[in-house]
């Protein structure tokens, strides 16, 4: 897969390019965003308890079956390098006391594509594991710390351990990381004196102090009087450097760089709630627990850790993918909203959440246990029938084709017709009731975001039309897209599909069964909140490229 060309301009920032060479697809937004960065969490267990990002009393830990097997985590992992990924940066909880750590990053190190691995770490353990890290392949460090007193260094992660952070800072910077990168959550009343001091530690060591704004999640107590903005503190720093220069980034940076001049090292602000940089934004998210989510604030995921189980191929895996990227929206809701929403504790996303989409592909199962018991289903498949009955004007046929001359059920031979581009498109709507409609709008459900579930579950419906309609046969599509339209007025959803192959026989029954799947999956995931929803008019609106000849019909008809 080719990747964007970075290229650098005199007197200017450098700048991917992003119409160099083409991209993934399935990686790239409906805002052009293409997505070459993904941050893995390895496990929510974490050895500290920081105040922004694990609530006092703790989080309910996923049982461990339900976490990614380091198997399951590489396999995703190579399906995005394959599409475009070029970074990789493991995350926590504190991915460095996952006891397969090593052997995950010298997996990663193989794939063909994958440029940078980076870590982030609150470096408890980091001088220990370090030589191996570097020897596995980890290529950039970034670790966390919040603090430089040590009595508040226990305040702030309600454990001890000040002086292995900062001997784990040291170390890196003997083994040659240049810069290491040193995250500093800023909250007022805590350490916001603390920045000058920050900064002085690059004056002679090769550190990136990067200042985080304070961000609302579940169970931090987000509070807009502890945020200390990038404009604050820039100020706070030019009283003491007034010298202070502007560090030239890359297009997708999230910081914003800065140098004292004569410095080795640097600072930068990540502005996430006073100056948001979701228009450059590049980083999707896997969750131990598997889930894919697109945006760090957003609480809208995808468990693909399910649809693996579940017996997913690559390609469903990355049409799963593609959808939910396809739906990222262009912004986050801004810091006032945010603090509003659900979402789950940052210990839980993995590095800046208990989880909320546990979708599993009932469809595949079905599918398979339909496929697997041809026998049984009192259908006699052997029997060739011919296609020799004849037409009507309109194109139809005068009697049943999927019947023999006893009325047995058969399949239709279609080794005589040509082979053309086939299309359909059916559509179908299904009337949610208020209630359940303005919680689906909202992206307010239990089960996670049932436009893209359902969407997605449209598309694989597709796919295993064969098999859940037995005397259909199975097509290798071209292309199969569900598209979804929502009518306030009849607090309903409109739900359309659209199939093409090249091949003897017609797609209805893919767009049909497209439809069907999406809506009853739409019905799944908003039953528990509401019993008064009907699907209804579920029907085909096209079919073109048949030998029969085309069909339309107006979607109010």
């Amino acid at each position: 897969m080719s990747r964007p060309v970075k290229l650098v301009v005199p007197g200017s920032h450098r700048r991917v390019l992003k119409d160099v060479l083409p991209f993934s697809a399935f990686l790239t937004d409906s805002f052009e965003r293409r997505h070459n960065y993904l941050r893995i969490s390895l496990t929510e267990k974490c050895n500290l308890r920081c105040q922004y990002c694990m609530p006092q009393e703790g989080v309910t830990l996923t049982p461990r079956s339900h976490l990614l097997t380091a198997e399951e985590l590489l396999m995703l992992a190579r399906l995005f390098v394959r599409e475009g990924v070029n970074k990789i940066r493991l995350t926590g909880g504190e991915p460095l006391i996952r006891p397969d750590v090593l052997h995950i990053i010298a997996e990663l190190r193989k794939l063909e594509g994958l440029k940078t691995i980076a870590v982030t770490t609150n470096g408890m353990n980091l001088t220990r594991l370090l030589p191996s890290l570097k020897k596995a392949g980890v290529d950039l460090l970034n670790i966390s710390l919040d603090t430089l007193v040590p009595a508040k260094f226990e305040l702030i992660t309600r454990r001890k351990g000040f002086h292995k952070v900062m001997e784990g800072i040291e170390k890196a910077i003997e083994m040659g990381y240049n810069p290491v990168k040193v995250n500093c959550v800023v909250m007022r009343g805590l350490n916001e004196d603390e920045v000058i001091d920050f900064v002085s530690l690059t004056e002679r060591k090769p550190l990136d102090v990067r200042f985080i704004e304070y961000m609302p999640f579940d169970g931090n107590r987000w509070n807009f009087k502890m945020m200390v903005s990038y404009q604050e503190m820039l100020d706070c720093l030019k009283q003491k450097w007034p010298n202070l220069e502007p560090v030239p980034g890359e297009e997708t940076d999230t910081a914003k760089g800065f140098r004292v001049p004569g410095f080795r090292g640097q600072l930068g602000f990540i502005t996430s709630m006073s100056e948001h940089f979701c228009g450059s934004c590049n980083r999707l998210r896997i969750t131990a627990d598997g889930n894919l989510k697109v945006c760090l604030f957003g609480n809208s995921e995808v468990s693909l850790r399910d649809f693996l189980r579940s017996g997913a191929t690559e390609e469903e895996l990355l049409h799963i993918i593609g959808a939910a990227v396809g739906r990222k929206k262009k912004q986050h809701a801004g810091m006032f909203n945010i603090s509003q929403m659900k979402n789950r504790p940052m210990i839980l996303i993995g590095g800046a959440l208990l989880s909320t989409t546990k979708f599993r592909d009932s469809t595949l199962q079905f599918a398979r246990h339909c496929h697997s018991k041809t026998p049984e289903c009192g259908f006699d498949l052997k029997i060739p029938h011919t296609d020799a009955q004849s037409s009507s004007l309109d194109g139809t046929s005068e009697q049943l084709t999927h019947t023999d001359a006893h009325g047995k059920a058969s399949m239709v031979n279609v080794g005589s017709k040509a082979v053309t581009s086939r299309t359909a498109m059916a559509c179908g709507k299904i009337i949610l009731g208020p209630k359940a409609f303005n919680l689906v709008c909202a992206n307010q459900l239990a089960k996670g975001d049932a436009l893209a579930v359902a969407q997605l579950a449209g598309i694989m419906g597709a796919k295993q039309a064969s098999s859940l309609i037995p005397l259909c046969h199975p097509l290798p599509l071209d292309h199969a897209s569900v598209s979804i339209e929502l009518l306030e007025e009849e607090h309903a959803v409109i739900v359309k599909a659209t199939c093409q192959t090249t091949g003897r026989t017609g797609v209805e029954m893919e767009a049909l069964t497209a439809v069907a799947v999406a809506t009853l999956t739409l019905y799944d995931m908003c039953k528990s909140v509401s019993h008064d929803i009907v699907i209804t008019d579920i029907k085909l609106l096209s079919k073109t490229g048949g030998q029969r000849g085309d069909f339309h019909r107006s979607p109010d008809s």
